[in-house]
């Protein structure tokens, strides 16, 4: 079975499968809050069935429900499929003139039990006719459109046809209740099928489905190629060779009801002709078809007073049996309920396998809806269903739910789920689109930050630019030809590192280490935090026994800075959680001395400053002669590239090329971006140290990325759309929803069980469908990320190709930052958008390896190889 699933699912086998495993289209189940008046309309083997069903939205309890029964004329079903479907509307229209209906809206669920080839929820082709219906002209066509051009000629316009599904789906549906959904449904009546909720992406004939959604197992079918050829006894063969469709629906044969007294009747009359039951009697009544029911059967093997029972169901057809005969008789109508209860134990212990290995799970508890005359209504039949499925699939804790009008109280939830689903949709839709940046949004950001960045070139226009182009004294990258040992010091978050890197013939050599910086020292005087650099720096270089050498310093410092020169840098301002007192608008490098000084460590020759973003850029220059662009996308973002010092008003001189740090983070301070700013934005900017400042930062990086995210899901609860709008007090503390879970949460084939035990440990009880939400705001946020970067880039190599004169401009750009480098999409969300807002680019990105420790030393050693020419 669970072989004949896999190949049902799959879109490369899916044709040869018996096991159709046909979408439904249905990717939720009731939650509990659903509420409204619902019609469902139910096509069975004699009747048309209708039932309107009002809820309040208070857990699916108690729900009002009136319904009527419409006997169907019995050339109906071998006539014209319009007649079939004029006959179902104008039961419709005779029930609700019956039961005082107003004129509203009223959503209806066509209970439909056929093979359908469903392409939406409302859309569904017939695949073949069963049960004895063959009505012309129908199928390969949309049964729910037939059904709905039926009811508007019917005048019923205000009835609208949302939801088609089968019996075991309904199953499903109605098993379902506030806080325990049902997952699994098993319909083992005169027919059987199964349906489960599977992961949606392993249901391939469903186009871009995500999340869940409800899979028909249409399992009659099962063994129909010969796969259960060695379980079929004689007795089966013949049932097989009688019946309407020989060879067809093997496994439904063996299981369902309709089947049963014909299997026990042929082993009895094999019985008698072997002599061991009924001697003496003729046994010409059981060559009749049909003659001995399934109720018989069920009657012989289930009651206490079996032997009575037994002998007065056979002297009621004629036989005269014995003591022993009716001994015999009831041990072989036990067998054939056993064997019915232990196979569907066994498809049903393959479904629950399936599912707990698709959602990477140790263990599974899961909820199973039964409709099953079987049963309900055989003692030994539920208890050897329950003990085989334990037995075949013991990691799985299955707890079998007596349906309750499975098809039609199921067929109106599935309705309302749809309604619910379809109400949630607007409300998130609504929500997300001020995230969602459409081609001209982001072309306007690329405007704007060209304009800006020209400001920023300025002399006279610089003070008005939210960008401040800072000049880095940095003009060449690296030739290849740089040797030397170098230090390095890399300081740009709570983590910083000290290195030394030798630059030889056969490449860079490196050896470092990762030194703390206590939130006490961040946010005290600028002493204490240099007196601590300079502490690790001794540290370091005792370690690695360069105390006696005075070795070339490059020192990347991952803030905004006007550097004066390559070793001269003044802090305009602290970024990233900083803070420490007497720093801004000092040099940076006279700070480190000084802090040399104070601790007596004369060895260091500091001879360049820059930050990491341009350390990226030497660093990836190295590998790459094309290499002209440093990005960095981590806590924080910034840029720089290699503009002609034409360009460059702020400082003297006009030949060749400089580095401009472009700190496009504060891209936006002035107000130029306030159009793309959203309410969760300013939300998480009013909470932050710098309110106001940074404001790009705060739209792309990985610091703010998670927060934008949490004020998303608060709003969504509160809109009673996530977490079924209850209160989730963990999630209003700050900096809870890191931005690691979006890379996590936005991982390919993760199992949403995976989202879901993430959302757990925030004490958020997430259902499947909460965790498809969770992730959809992941992926919206983290996507307008990336588009941003990707705008601002665009400006940044277009510019570099004008001014170039260029018609195409060939680059590399050196990327760095944890954001970019663990995001699973970033890079390529990214990539794909810069293709389209600078079409005349051919932009390679190149992810760096320790590009602010590595680049820092190569900025030193560029230095120190032009300064020996």
């Amino acid at each position: 079975m669970l072989q004949a699933m896999c190949k049902g699912l799959s879109r490369q086998t899916h044709a040869q499968a018996n096991v159709r495993m046909l979408p439904t289209y249905i990717c939720s189940v009731p939650d509990g809050t659903e509420k409204g008046d619902l019609l469902v309309v139910e096509l069975c083997q004699s009747h048309v069935r209708t039932l309107r069903m009002t809820l309040s939205g208070n857990g699916n309890q108690s729900p009002k429900v009136m319904y009527k029964i419409f006997d169907m004329p019995g050339d109906i079903k071998q006539g014209k499929g319009e007649a079939l479907f004029d006959f179902i509307a104008q039961c419709v229209r005779q029930f609700l003139a019956g039961v005082s209906s107003p004129q509203q809206r009223l959503p209806l669920g066509f209970v439909f039990p056929f093979s359908c080839r469903q392409t939406g929820l409302d859309k569904a082709e017939l695949i073949c006719w069963s049960k004895g219906f063959s009505c012309s002209d129908v199928e390969g066509k949309d049964v729910v459109q037939l059904l709905q051009s039926a009811i508007n000629k019917q005048e019923l316009c205000h009835v609208d046809v949302v939801a088609l599904m089968n019996d075991t789906v309904g199953t499903m549906m109605t098993c379902s209740t506030e806080g325990e959904p049902c997952e699994v449904a098993l319909v083992m009546g005169m027919s059987t099928n199964s349906c489960f909720m599977a992961e949606a992406q392993q249901v391939e004939m469903a186009e871009n489905a995500s999340g869940q959604m409800c899979v028909n197992t249409e399992w009659g079918y099962f063994g129909d190629d010969g796969s259960l050829n060695d379980i079929l006894t004689p007795y089966d063969q013949r049932v097989d060779q009688e019946s309407a469709n020989p060879g067809e629906k093997r496994f439904e044969k063996l299981v369902g009801s309709l089947y049963l007294g014909e299997i026990v009747r042929h082993a009895l009359i094999a019985l008698a002709a072997e002599k061991a039951l009924f001697i003496g009697s003729s046994i010409d009544v059981l060559r009749t078809k049909d003659v001995l029911k399934t109720q018989h059967v069920l009657e012989i093997s289930n009651n206490e007073e079996a032997m009575a029972r037994a002998q007065s169901a056979l002297e009621a057809l004629g036989l005269q049996p014995s003591e022993q005969d009716c001994c015999r008789v009831q041990q072989i109508c036990r067998a054939v309920v056993s064997r019915a209860a232990a196979l569907g134990a066994a498809g049903l212990a393959a479904i629950l396998s399936h599912m707990r290995q698709s959602r990477e799970l140790e263990q599974m508890m899961v909820n199973v809806g039964v409709d099953s005359k079987l049963y309900q209504g055989h003692s030994r039949f539920g208890e050897i269903l329950q003990s085989v499925t334990g037995l075949l699939a013991p990691e799985c804790k299955a707890t079998l739910l007596p349906s309750v009008d499975g098809t039609g109280r199921g067929a109106a939830m599935v309705t309302a789920v749809t309604l619910r689903l379809a109400a949630q949709r607007r409300e998130v839709e609504q929500l997300l689109a001020p995230l969602r940046l459409s081609h001209a949004d982001l072309e306007r950001v690329q405007v704007l930050m060209r304009r800006e960045m020209e400001l920023g070139l300025g002399r006279e226009s610089n003070a008005n630019s939210s960008v401040r182009m800072l000049p880095t004294y940095v003009c060449s990258t690296p030739d290849g030809t740089e040797r030397g040992e170098f230090l390095a010091l890399d300081l740009g978050g709570t983590n910083f590192r000290v290195l030394v890197v030798r630059v030889a013939q056969d490449g860079i050599h490196m050896a470092s280490e990762i030194y703390v910086i206590p939130t006490t020292v961040m946010q005290g005087t600028g002493e204490a935090l240099f007196d601590h650099i300079i502490e690790c720096i001794m540290d370091f270089q005792l370690k690695q026994n360069l105390m006696d050498q005075i070795l070339p310093l490059g020192f990347t410092f991952s803030f905004p800075c006007q550097q004066l020169g390559l070793d001269k840098a003044v802090l305009l301002s602290w970024t990233k959680g900083f803070s420490a007192s007497g720093c801004v608008g000092q040099d940076v490098v006279h700070l480190l001395r000084e802090a040399a000084q104070r601790k007596q460590h004369l060895g260091l020759k500091v001879v360049a400053v820059v930050n990491d973003t341009v350390g990226t850029m030497m660093s990836c220059g190295y590998e790459d002669p094309k290499c002209e662009i440093g990005l960095i996308v981590g806590t924080g973002t910034n840029a720089c590239y290699m503009e002609e010092m034409e360009n460059v008003g702020t400082v003297e001189g006009e030949q060749g090329r400089m580095c401009i740090n472009m700190e496009w983070g504060a891209f936006g301070d002035n107000g130029c971006l306030d159009d793309f700013f959203t309410n969760f934005d300013r939300l998480v900017d009013e909470k932050t140290i710098n309110m106001g400042k940074q404001r790009f930062e705060k739209l792309i990086s990985g610091m703010y990325l998670g927060e934008i995210v949490r004020h998303v899901l608060l709003a969504l609860v509160e809109k009673q759309v996530l977490f079924r709008g209850k209160p989730c007090p963990k999630l209003q503390t700050r900096d809870i929803f890191q931005t690691k879970f979006l890379s996590t949460i936005e991982t390919d084939g993760l199992a949403l069980q995976k989202v879901r035990a993430i959302l757990q440990d925030l004490d958020l009880q997430a259902s499947f469908e909460d965790s498809i939400l969770v992730q959809e705001v992941c992926q919206t946020v983290s996507l307008r990320a990336a588009q941003l970067c990707a705008a601002g880039l665009a400006a940044v190599v277009e510019k570099m190709r004008e001014n170039r004169g260029l018609a195409r401009l060939s680059v590399t750009v050196g990327v760095d930052g944890t954001l970019y480098k663990m995001h699973p999409h970033f890079s390529q969300n990214l990539q794909k958008m810069l293709r389209d807002l600078a079409p005349n680019c051919t932009v390679t990105l190149l992810q760096s390896e320790d590009g602010s420790g590595k680049g820092a030393a190569l900025v030193a050693a560029v230095a120190w190889r032009e300064a020996e020419l």
